[in-house]
Order: structure tokens, then C-alpha cells, then sequence
């Protein structure tokens, strides 16, 4: 297939109906089962898994497009922390790369449930999983989960030679501080500082964080608030408050001189927009009642609004549900 575009689909999370609605939407057809469509291919930006109704669904059909050709993928960081949950602790018997808390199996608990009674696919897509990309370059663009970090990134490339990992990157990735450990974390989860004073939020989500997470494209912050990028805010009393050296020299930046960026995993909310005249975000919470939503990419030299496509998962999900259920 000759390709003339891009659809760049964001955090799916297991609503796989609000997925074949979208892919509808921007012309995809089943073919023998496989989503596909005449000139163009679907770049997923990870985050398939957890949270939602039909996380088995989705893998399949997902999964079924880049088998097939018609999609790539890139790794999320919900693929991640399934696959260090799994992964048997090559150092200490009895325990597994990602430690299982309450905490942890809570994340993961939707995933777990609804594949568990398939033990072979599960272990399948633990294998798939292993084999996704971390990042994808093109000539003109970049996908990669939550944050493109290039000096870690060209870190990468010179010792592993290319855009995936294996199973000994993976347990040298569970040894925190280590370059494997940071490169996950700074790709698959973005950037981050933590709370001053040593204070605790409680997201929307109920977890206790300490950390916040921040945008890694403004040129000259002043203060907290000038870099959150999440769905909470700071409480008032932190977001005015000054950054210092310290926060400065965690923070980076993508410049607007750089390729086209697509990016997941930030919760984001309303009507979709770019982030900025070269980055996208095409998180819009549809796991949450929020938007399924794909960037039509053609051969634009920056992101444009007009180019976002969605499905509104509250209204026209439901809308569908309700109809089917009374017919």
C-alpha cells in the first residue's frame, strides 16, 4: 500500500468501541476482520490497556492492524508496567520487576481480570508488548508516548541500535537511577517535579502523588503554575511559587523548530487544540467520558485544529450503547 497519511490515535484504554466508531469516522473499513484503509495507515501512541470495559477487544483489533500492516505503535506506559508486573525479578525468587501492591494491582486490575481466563493471549501480548517500539521518527514527525527527550533518545540509539528494547533492557530498566530506568520514565511518562515541602496531592484518580507533571516546551518559566501540565491543578499556595535552579535544570525543551510531536498520556480535556504550533497531545480522557481522538496528518509543516477528529465518548458512545440495548 502506497500511504499518503497519518492517523494518529490517542490513549485507547481499553474502549474499544469508542475505537471502531473513530476509525469509522476517519474511513477505516473491516476488511477479513482488519480494520484498513486504502492510502493511509494508524499510528497508536501506546496506552491500549487498563481502566476500561474492553481492554481484550482492543488489543485484538489493534493488534490485528499492525500484524496486518495498516498500523504502527508505539509503547505507553501502562504496556510498560504490565509487562515489568509480569516479569519474574531475575535477581530475587519470588518476586517480579514491578512489586505487587495494592497500589499497583489497582492500576493494572481491569487488565488482569478480563485477560486472565486466557492465559496463552496473555502471554502472547506480554511478548507483543515486548517487542513494541519505545519511539517512531519520520521525516517530518514524532510519536513517542509521553515526552521526546533527545539526548536520551540519541543515548539509545548509539547503544542499542534502533527503537526497541528486550528483556535484559527491561530488568536493567527496574533498577532505579539506572539510564534505562530514566529513559523509561522520561518517554513513557513525561517530566516531572515534585511537590515543594514534601506535600501530597490526591488526583482525580484517588492516588496520592507527590510529583506533578510538566510541560517540556515553554521557553521561559517564571513560576509552578507556568509548567503543570495535568488535569489537577496545583493547590494556590504552590502554583505561584517561584521556580528555582534545581526545578529549572529538570525541566527541558522541545523547541518550535523541531519536527512535528503526537503524544498521549496527559489526561487532557475540551475541545482538542494543538499544544503548541509543533506538538500535539491527542490524550482527551475517553476512558473517563472524555474524547477518543485521532490527528489527521497529511503533509502540514504544524499542527492545525482543523485536523483533530474525535468521538465523545459520554455523548455518542452512550447514545449507541442505549440504542443497541433497545433494539
Amino acid at each position: 500500500m502506497n500511504c499518503q497519511g497519518y492517523d494518529l490515535i490517542g490513549d485507547v484504554h481499553g474502549c474499544a468501541l469508542s475505537l471502531r466508531m473513530l476509525l469509522a469516522r476517519l474511513g477505516y473499513r473491516q476488511v477479513n476482520g482488519v480494520y484498513q484503509h486504502p492510502q493511509r495507515k494508524v499510528i497508536f501512541i501506546g496506552d491500549i490497556i487498563d481502566r476500561g470495559p474492553h481492554i481484550r477487544e482492543a488489543l485484538q483489533l489493534v493488534r490485528a492492524m499492525v500484524d496486518g500492516g495498516h498500523a504502527h505503535i508505539v509503547m505507553g506506559n501502562h504496556e510498560y508496567n504490565f509487562l515489568c508486573y509480569m516479569l519474574p525479578h531475575p535477581d530475587k525468587p519470588g518476586e517480579h520487576l514491578r512489586a505487587h501492591t495494592p497500589r499497583h494491582q489497582r492500576i493494572l486490575q481491569q487488565t488482569l481480570e478480563q485477560l486472565s481466563p486466557y492465559a496463552s493471549e496473555q502471554q502472547e501480548y506480554l511478548e507483543w508488548f515486548l517487542q513494541m517500539p519505545l519511539f517512531l521518527e519520520f521525516e517530518r514527525f514524532r510519536a513517542v508516548h509521553a515526552c521526546w527527550h533527545g539526548p536520551l533518545i540519541e543515548q539509545f540509539r548509539q547503544q542499542y541500535g534502533g527503537n526497541r528494547i528486550d528483556r535484559e533492557f527491561i530488568y536493567r530498566s527496574a533498577i532505579e537511577d539506572s539510564f534505562e530506568w530514566v529513559l523509561m520514565d522520561r518517554l513513557l511518562r513525561g517530566t516531572h517535579l515534585r511537590l515543594p515541602n514534601d506535600e501530597v496531592m490526591v488526583s482525580k484518580d484517588g492516588f496520592r502523588r507527590r510529583f506533578f507533571r510538566t510541560k517540556f516546551w515553554t521557553t521561559d518559566p517564571q513560576y509552578l503554575i507556568d509548567v503543570v501540565f495535568q488535569p489537577d491543578p496545583l493547590p494556590e499556595h504552590l502554583a505561584r511559587l517561584p521556580l528555582n535552579d534545581e526545578q529549572r535544570k529538570d525541566l527541558i525543551h522541545y523547541g518550535p523548530e523541531e519536527k512535528l510531536l503526537f503524544i498521549g498520556h496527559y489526561w487532557r480535556q475540551g475541545k482538542p487544540a494543538p499544544v503548541t504550533s509543533n506538538i500535539a497531545c491527542i490524550d482527551y480522557s475517553a476512558v473517563k467520558f472524555g474524547k477518543l481522538v485521532a490527528y489527521r496528518l497529511d503533509d502540514e509543516t504544524r499542527i492545525l485544529p482543523e485536523k483533530f477528529v474525535w468521538v465523545d465518548v459520554a455523548r455518542e458512545v452512550h447514545l449507541a450503547t442505549a440504542e443497541v440495548g433497545a433494539s
